[in-house]
C-alpha cells in the first residue's frame, strides 16, 4: 500500500465529514464551510450515505502497514458505519426535529463564541449563516414526518432559546464589530427570524397534533450503536443490569458518607442543604478560576500526566450570551485551530440560580472541565499527528474520562473536605441512573413521565430539571450511559496496563499514552497500548 492512498482517503474522509455537517467543522476550527448549515433532504442524505458506502469498501480494501494505522482505520470504518445507519436506519432528519434546530443553533453559537477568528470574520460568518436559515429550516419542515411527542416538545423548547440568540445574542454581538460587517449581518437576521418563527408556529401546531411518533431507537439501533460508536461488546440488557447494580452500591455510599457528615439526616435532605452553601454572586467566577488552577497545580505536583501547552480561561458569560449559557459552559480549543485557549464561561447567577455553584461542587467541577479532565484532553488530541485522532470521539472516551478523573483526584487528595466527597459520589449516582434511564428508554419501553419519576425518587431533584434531563435522554440514545461506562472501561484499562507492568508501572505514562489516542473508543485505545495481542 502506498503511505499516500491512505493520507487521500483520510482527507476525503475528512471532506466528507465536513460537508455533511459543517457545524462540526466550525468547531474544529476548519473555516471553508463556516457560511452555510447542512442540507438533510433525503435526496442530499441519499447522496451522502453512497459517499459515505463507498469510502468504507476503500479503507475496507486497505492492509495497514501499523497497528497504530489499524486503530485508525478501525475507528474510521466504524464511524462510517454509524454515520450510514444513523441516516438510513434511526433517520432523524425525519423523526427529530431536534435534529435540525440543535444543529442551526449551535451552528450560530458555535461561530459566537470562536475566538480564533476577528471578530469582523465572525460577523460575515454570521450573515453567511444567517442567509441559509430560510432554506434550512424550509428543508426541515418539508422532511420531518412523526415525530414522537417528547422530541416536538424538546423542538419548542429549543426554538424558544433560539429566539434569544436572533434577538439579543447576535444583536448585541453586531453592535460591537466595524460597520460593514455590521450591516452585513443585521441585513441577515430580519428573514432568519421570520424563518425562525414560521417553524415555530410549524411545532406549535400542525406537528405537535400529528407527533404521535416513539423517540426511541429500537434494540438493533441501540445496540449498533453501543457496538461500532462506543466499540462496546455488550448489549443492552447487560448494560442495564451493571447500571442498576451501580445504583444500588452508589445509593448505600452516599447515605454512609451523609451519616458521616451529619447523622440521622437523609442523605437527599443532607444535599439539599449544602447546596444552600455557595460563594457570593461577584466571586463564583474568581472561585472557578482558583479551583481549576489548584487542580492543574496538583496534577503537575503528583506527577499525574503531562500538561500540554494552551491557556483555560475562565471569565463571566458576556451578556449576549448569558440566555443561552445560564449556568456555566466549556469551550474547547477547535481540533485543526492555530489557538491552544479553551475558555469556560460562569453565568454570575441571581438568588435562584446561586445553587447551582454550591461550593461543595466547584472542585469536582473544576477538575472534570478543567484539568485533567475535558481541556487537557482535548489539548492533547489538538497536537495528535494523526487527523483521525483529532476528530473521531467517543462520548464513552471524552465524558468517562472526564468522570474517572473526578475518582482519580478523589482518590489522590485533591477532595480534601468530605462534603466535597459526598457530592462527588452524588455525581456519580447520578450518572449510574443515566445508565438505566438511557437503556430503558430506549430499549425497554420506558415512558418519558416514568423516567422523570425515577429521577426524582433517585436523585431527589425537582422536576423541571428532572423534565429536562429526560428530554436529553431521548434525543441522545446511547449518549448518557456513557459517563459511568467510560469511567469503567477506564479503571479495568488502568488495572490492565497496572498488571501488565508491575513495578514499572506509572500513573504518568498510562495516563499520557491513554490521551493521546484522543477520542477514540477505550478498545481501541486498549489495542493500541498492545493489551490485546
Amino acid at each position: 500500500m502506498q503511505p499516500g492512498t491512505y493520507r487521500d482517503l483520510v482527507a476525503s474522509f475528512l471532506d466528507l465529514r465536513w460537508q455533511l455537517d459543517p457545524v462540526a467543522a466550525t468547531m474544529a476550527g476548519v473555516g471553508t464551510h463556516d457560511g452555510r448549515l447542512g442540507r438533510y433532504t433525503g435526496g442530499d442524505l441519499k447522496a451522502a450515505v453512497a459517499a459515505a458506502k463507498s469510502l468504507a469498501a476503500a479503507f475496507e480494501a486497505m492492509e495497514p502497514d501499523s497497528r497504530d494505522m489499524a486503530v485508525d482505520q478501525t475507528a474510521i470504518l466504524n464511524d462510517l458505519r454509524c454515520t450510514i445507519n444513523r441516516f438510513e436506519k434511526e433517520r432523524p432528519h425525519e423523526l427529530n426535529p431536534e435534529f435540525h434546530l440543535s444543529h442551526l443553533m449551535t451552528g450560530l453559537f458555535a461561530l459566537l463564541m470562536r475566538r480564533d477568528m476577528a471578530p469582523p470574520e465572525r460577523a460575515r460568518a454570521l450573515a453567511g449563516r444567517l442567509g441559509d436559515v430560510p432554506r434550512f429550516l424550509g428543508d426541515a419542515r418539508a422532511t420531518i414526518e412523526r415525530p414522537s411527542k417528547v422530541l416536538t416538545e424538546t423542538a419548542l423548547h429549543i426554538a424558544r432559546g433560539g429566539r434569544a440568540l436572533l434577538v439579543e445574542a447576535i444583536p448585541e454581538f453586531a453592535a460591537s464589530v466595524p460597520s460593514q460587517s455590521r450591516h452585513e449581518l443585521e441585513a441577515a437576521l430580519p428573514a432568519a427570524r421570520l424563518a425562525l418563527e414560521e417553524f415555530h408556529e410549524f411545532l406549535a401546531g400542525e406537528l405537535l397534533e400529528r407527533s404521535d411518533g416513539d423517540f426511541a431507537v429500537g434494540r438493533e439501533c441501540f445496540d449498533f450503536r453501543l457496538h461500532f460508536e462506543h466499540a462496546l461488546r455488550e448489549t443492552a440488557p447487560e448494560l442495564l443490569r451493571y447500571g442498576q447494580a451501580l445504583v444500588r452500591e452508589t445509593e448505600e455510599e452516599v447515605a454512609r458518607r451523609a451519616a458521616e457528615i451529619a447523622p440521622g439526616i437523609p442523605w437527599r435532605q443532607l444535599a439539599d442543604t449544602l447546596r444552600a452553601q455557595h460563594p457570593p454572586g461577584d466571586s463564583v467566577v474568581p472561585a472557578y478560576a482558583g479551583q481549576m488552577e489548584r487542580a492543574r497545580r496538583f496534577v503537575a505536583d503528583r506527577d499525574l500526566a503531562t500538561i500540554p501547552p494552551g491557556d483555560l480561561e475562565v471569565i463571566a458569560t458576556p451578556s449576549f450570551m448569558k440566555p443561552l449559557v445560564p449556568f456555566a459552559a466549556y469551550d474547547p480549543p477547535g481540533a485543526f485551530a492555530d489557538d491552544r485557549t479553551g475558555w469556560f464561561y460562569v453565568t454570575e447567577p441571581g438568588p435562584e440560580a446561586a445553587r447551582d455553584h454550591c461550593m461543595h461542587e466547584l472542585a469536582c467541577t473544576a477538575l472534570h472541565e478543567g484539568y485533567p479532565g475535558h481541556h487537557q484532553q482535548f489539548l492533547v488530541a489538538q497536537r495528535s499527528p494523526s487527523p483521525v485522532r483529532r476528530v473521531i470521539a467517543s462520548a464513552l472516551t471524552v465524558e468517562g474520562w472526564a468522570l474517572y478523573c473526578e475518582e482519580l483526584m478523589a482518590d489522590q487528595g485533591f477532595l480534601t473536605r468530605p462534603e466535597e466527597r459526598f457530592f462527588q459520589r452524588i455525581h456519580l449516582l447520578w450518572r449510574a441512573a443515566r445508565i438505566v434511564l438511557d437503556v430503558q428508554l430506549h430499549t425497554g419501553g420506558m415512558s418519558y413521565e416514568a423516567a422523570v419519576q425515577y429521577l426524582m425518587d433517585t436523585l431527589g431533584i425537582q422536576r423541571p430539571n428532572a423534565e429536562s434531563e429526560v428530554r436529553r435522554y431521548c434525543v441522545t440514545p446511547a449518549y448518557n450511559l456513557c459517563y459511568a461506562l467510560g469511567r469503567r472501561e477506564f479503571l479495568s484499562l488502568r488495572d490492565a496496563v497496572r498488571r501488565r507492568d508491575g513495578d514499572s508501572f506509572s500513573l504518568r505514562r498510562f495516563h499520557d499514552q491513554v490521551l493521546s489516542f484522543g477520542g477514540l473508543p477505550v478498545s481501541l485505545i486498549r489495542w493500541g497500548m498492545g493489551l490485546d495481542d
